[in-house]
């Protein structure tokens, strides 16, 4: 940010990075928030290391338990939540600015790339390319439940990824939660997961016991749910290097991969939020346009765009029977409830970080940008890398299926390429879009961390490298035992999701409320 030194949750300026002593550092940290949450994650890792069977056991049965009890509640959780968030953007109150800021800190650009590529991470990538596949090969129980009338099988897989990572879940990670949590730091409050009851507890959510188990268990949410991507990015890279150059598809080359990862995402900590994120992002935005043209200029443009308004226009027709959809629940766990959870799990850290850069900003200008425009973006993003591997399996059958099949996520990016001309440099291109995606997602992950850890002000670098270098040394350890440690943390966050349905259940009646409030207090209606 240019222009204004940072202030605390008091209003107060707070010394920039190094200006602290020690001694006020340590004040500024909630030690006990901090190290609760370092040692659940601590405890989970050694468990994992020492009982792994077991472990992996607990994880999968009260996985499965939370999946039944709660996918219905997250369904129309998630679908409520976008619902008042498209309400709100037609009312005048949404000309209201959030913040007490007459101007944004970032340029509009900027602004949007930190957000989507924050919320992508791998999923970007490797979901984007395999997801789609997955549904045309094996039509999703929706749309073969009632024996009706037959869909067309893409517009069907396409229509279900969109489900999964459209509309409802960038609502709930930057939407409402956002606005609460910014119009809760207007009244004082800190910039931290427990703000998000302040619409019921007031300024008593800021303090005791509740507030600190809101904070762990948020924390511990979004860390699972990052250090997944950064343990499966290690394995998939080093799948995809094997692919391209017959590098061994060893554990110290996927060593390699998450200590290269660390390193960028740690540069761009120091670089601040200002820089080293907001270039991160730009920088996956460009890369992202250009692969995306290159795909379809080499694959089949019109295939993949027909294919996306058709999946787009079933999307639509069929958008409340396949979002509250319940018939085959083991098929819903593995897909649209684990998606739900896992977006779940990272929403409140996510309006942290969506509050933190958003200032100045409309609540239209807001409710927009991550509840319409980067959902269209996102499933387009899916036509083109799901469309053209569907294309490419009914050119040739078996192409892309038969190493998804056999090699998990990465194989399927990495078969789409191999059958496009240029494939070397497409897949490179896209090996480095996944780091960079992850990175990005690393960096802004340990940003909301630290800022979850802190009493007042924002966390210095030093807090934020700890919690970078954090995630990447649990991912380490845990791909050491191969799939298994990091398909359980992936569980893990669907768990954590549970009480988190719950911090950000009162922002569906709060964020209406706090709108109208901030555009009377503001003389606009």
């Amino acid at each position: 940010m240019t222009g204004s030194a940072d202030v605390d949750a008091d209003g107060d300026p707070e010394p920039r990075s190094g200006e602290a002593s020690e001694t006020k550092l340590s004040h500024r940290i909630d030690l006990p928030v901090a190290g609760t949450s370092v040692g659940i994650l601590a405890a989970f890792v050694a468990l994992a290391l020492i009982i792994p069977d077991t472990m992996s056991s607990w994880v999968g049965t009260a996985f499965t338990a939370c999946a039944n009890i709660f996918g219905m509640y997250w369904q129309i959780l998630l679908l409520a939540t976008f619902l008042i968030a498209l309400v709100l953007i037609f009312t005048p109150w949404a000309k209201a600015r959030l913040g007490n800021q007459a101007r944004p800190d970032f340029k509009r650009f900027s602004w949007v790339a930190m957000i989507m590529t924050t919320l992508l991470a791998a999923g970007g990538v490797f979901w984007a390319a395999a997801e789609p596949m997955y549904h045309y090969a094996t039509t999703p129980p929706h749309f073969t439940d009632d024996g009706g009338s037959a869909v067309d099988a893409v517009a069907a897989a396409l229509a279900t990824s969109f489900i999964d990572w459209g509309f409802l879940a960038w609502a709930i990670l930057g939407s409402l939660g956002a606005i609460v949590m910014m119009r809760a730091a207007e009244k004082g409050m800190p910039l931290r997961p427990r703000s998000l009851l302040y619409p019921v507890l007031g300024k008593r959510a800021a303090t005791g016991p509740i507030a600190a188990i809101v904070d762990v268990v948020c924390v511990i949410s979004v860390a699972a749910g990052t250090i997944g991507p950064v343990g499966f990015l290690g394995m998939q890279v080093s799948y995809g290097l094997h692919s391209l150059f017959g590098i061994p598809d060893v554990y110290g080359v996927q060593l390699v991969v998450i200590a290269v990862l660390t390193a960028i995402a740690g540069v761009s900590v120091f670089s601040g939020v200002s820089r080293g994120i907001r270039f991160l992002s730009s920088a996956n935005v460009w890369i992202a346009l250009a692969l995306m043209a290159a795909v379809l200029a080499l694959g089949s443009a019109w295939f993949v765009i027909k294919s996306y308004f058709s999946g787009f226009a079933l999307y639509m027709t069929d958008f409340f029977s396949m979002t509250l959809y319940r018939g085959d629940t083991e098929w819903l766990s593995g897909w649209t409830v684990f998606f739900f959870g896992w977006f779940l799990g990272y929403a409140p850290l996510m309006a942290i970080f969506v509050a933190r850069i958003s200032k100045g900003r409309t609540v239209r200008d807001l409710l927009i940008s991550t509840t319409v425009l980067p959902p269209i973006a996102t499933t387009f993003w899916f036509a083109v890398l799901g469309g053209t591997g569907i294309f490419l399996e009914q050119k040739s059958a078996g192409s892309i299926s038969g190493p998804l099949s056999d090699g998990g996520l990465p194989a399927a990016v990495m078969a789409i390429s191999d059958n496009l001309p240029l494939s070397l440099i497409i897949s490179i291109g896209f090996l480095i879009l996944t780091m960079t995606f992850v990175a990005t997602t690393t960096d802004s992950m340990s940003f909301a961390m630290s800022q979850s850890c802190m009493t007042s002000g924002e966390p210095s670098p030093k807090l934020r490298a700890t919690w970078a270098l954090l995630i990447g040394v649990t991912a380490a350890v845990l791909i050491s035992l191969g799939d298994g440690g990091v398909d359980a943390l992936q569980s893990a966050i669907v768990i954590t999701a549970v009480p988190v349905g719950f911090v950000m259940l009162p922002s569906l009646f709060a964020a209406p409320v706090y709108v109208r409030q901030m555009a009377k207090e503001q003389n606009l209606v």
